[in-house]
């Protein structure tokens, strides 16, 4: 077991909702030294979670990178100038709380690694992103801050390898990868759904309501499985976030003109596990995913999985032995799986068996949160 070295650890994360980044910051600081002090830019879900686990945070307003924020040249110089400011002011507040690791969750708030440095604590990034289209230019200004990071954690060899792309050889040697770690639910959450002859099946999509998401091409693909004679819903789990509403009302436009409104179901927000275990077939029908933290949790409930093969899901997803795979941004690929697997129930039934025990093998908690440890901390006596 690492020591950490004596000091307090400040643990930052831009957001405060209770989505896959959000998730894995919560687990991640609470497995982290009795001395962790976490800092989010906001209130939400986020807050309520971390005081349930008694963990010490405050909510602290600090420049968070978004597109909306870079939109034009004018947002992006009055974004880097309150980054600028933020930097001078989150320097001298963790030098007042003798800070000694700064350990920063993705790469959405980056002015608290050069304040880290600047401060003199050990610096750890943990990218949660992955390859976003976009110029070498434009990527290698995006991830520069994380040069000041004495170790950077990607959650899945893709990730690692946009790191490298972007920013060269060096950035890769000082980072590490370390895939998400998961609960496992209580066995009683993971029994097969009872399959009835005649009822209508359920197709479930988890996550933030975007374009990288994919739920778009799951509202075609649930068209063409109905016209293929399977009755289906489509239950989409999640909301936009602000400012990015105009994705919402395009998803109610394209359900109604594939005729599926009826039959699709929008949540919000909401706890994902009741949906996934009443679920046939889980879709996780990305664009862009570094790690793919849906999937994990719909193997460790025992259900089908289908996905892109894209960013980290190859890495989750055994493709034909514990989930099928699909190219992304193709709407008849995706549907042809789903209809393979409500087809064919038992062999449905055996590969969601097959994808508990191989995520309960791959991805558990204890793993990470030991890898995690060691990583954050480093070995006594390390900067």
């Amino acid at each position: 077991m690492v020591i950490p070295r004596a000091g307090r650890t400040v643990a930052v994360h831009p957001h405060a909702d209770l989505y896959g980044s959000d998730r894995v910051f919560l687990e991640s600081v609470s497995t982290m030294a009795t001395d962790v002090l976490a800092v989010v830019s906001k209130d939400g879900p986020l807050i309520d979670a971390l005081r349930h686990r008694d963990v010490p945070h405050v909510i602290k307003d600090f420049p968070v990178l978004r597109r909306v924020e870079i939109r034009t040249p004018r947002h992006a110089l009055a974004f880097l100038l309150r980054l600028l400011r933020s930097v001078v002011s989150l320097t001298w507040w963790l030098r007042a709380q003798r800070t000694s690791v700064v350990y920063v969750s993705t790469i959405a708030a980056p002015e608290w690694l050069l304040a880290g440095r600047l401060s003199g604590a050990r610096v750890v990034c943990h990218v949660h992103e992955s390859d976003v289209p976009m110029s070498r230019p434009t990527r290698t200004l995006l991830l520069s801050p994380l040069v000041a990071a004495h170790l950077v954690i990607a959650n899945s060899e893709n990730c690692r390898a946009w790191i490298r792309s972007s920013l060269g050889d060096r950035a890769a040697r000082r980072s590490r990868v370390i895939h998400n770690g998961v609960a496992d639910p209580a066995p009683a959450a993971v029994a097969p759904r009872p399959s009835r002859s005649g009822a209508r099946r359920r197709l479930v999509v988890v996550g933030r309501l975007s374009a990288n998401k994919g739920q778009d091409i799951a509202i075609s693909a649930t068209a063409l499985v109905r016209r293929a004679g399977f009755d289906v819903t489509l239950c989409l789990v999640g909301d936009s976030y602000p400012g990015y509403e105009d994705y919402l009302a395009g998803l109610h436009t394209l359900a109604a003109a594939e005729q599926v409104d009826d039959v699709t179901v929008f949540t919000g927000f909401q706890d994902p596990r009741p949906h996934v275990e009443a679920a046939d077939v889980v879709l996780v029908p990305s664009r862009i995913e570094s790690f793919g933290l849906a999937a994990v949790e719909a193997l460790l409930l025992g259900r089908p999985v289908v996905a892109t093969r894209v960013g980290g899901l190859p890495e989750v997803i055994r493709a034909g032995e514990t989930g099928l795979l699909v190219d992304p941004d193709a709407p008849r690929a995706l549907a042809d799986a789903i209809i393979d697997l409500l087809g064919d129930p038992e062999a449905a039934a055996a590969m969601g068996r097959a994808g508990r025990e191989d995520a309960r093998a791959r991805f558990s908690m204890a793993a990470y949160s030991e890898r995690l440890s060691e990583a954050v901390f480093g070995p006594p006596g390390s900067p």
